[in-house]
């Protein structure tokens, strides 16, 4: 006969069903990454940077008490072989575990760009509710990220799609190596 007076059950911190602590504190993540082409003369860039900044402020209370930390990924896209590496199809993108928030990629002549390379450029517009924006509406991004939260995503994970970078972001490319090697 054994002295152990706990038979069985109730010996220790895991016992009879219980959660082990290291599982109760244990916070689900979501992945956000914002990836741009530039944010010190794009206009629309810096305004989905702002705009991503202030939803994740709004939402950051409904986060926190769903036990869900954010991991916050700011990629500067300035080269072809980053562009292949995040399967960039235009900028800016956001997505939260890797899916893009806005499900068709919508563009037009972006200015600021054009002038950052010397070329006509294209860059993404938004489409939330019917209308389109040049930058993507607070509400547009809160609704992404708690459809990811809650279970409802928003659309394909990009490392499931085959990539083929866009033509317009080959141009901006080709212009911008060809400003810097003027400069040199």
């Amino acid at each position: 006969m054994s002295d152990n007076k706990n038979n069985g059950c109730c010996s220790g911190p895991e016992c009879c069903g219980a959660i082990p602590n290291i599982i109760l504190n244990k916070k689900k993540q979501i992945y956000i990454d914002f990836l741009y082409l530039d944010l010190s003369v794009c206009t629309r860039c810096q305004g989905a940077d702002t705009s991503l900044d202030e939803a994740l402020a709004e939402v950051s209370k409904v986060l926190e008490a769903t036990g869900t930390e954010v991991v916050l990924n700011k990629v500067n896209i300035n080269t072809e072989e980053l562009a292949v590496t995040h399967k960039f199809l235009s900028s800016p993108t956001i997505r939260v575990n890797g899916r893009d928030i806005q499900l068709e990629v919508h563009e037009s002549l972006c200015e600021s760009c054009g002038d950052l390379c010397g070329d006509e450029v294209d860059c993404r517009i938004w489409v939330y509710e019917g209308q389109e924006y040049p930058i993507p509406p607070k509400a547009m991004i809160i609704e992404a990220i708690l459809k990811e939260v809650y279970g409802g995503h928003v659309g394909d994970q990009v490392s499931e799609l085959q990539y083929v970078m866009p033509a317009n972001l080959k141009s901006f490319f080709a212009a911008m190596a060809g400003q810097s090697l003027g400069t040199e």
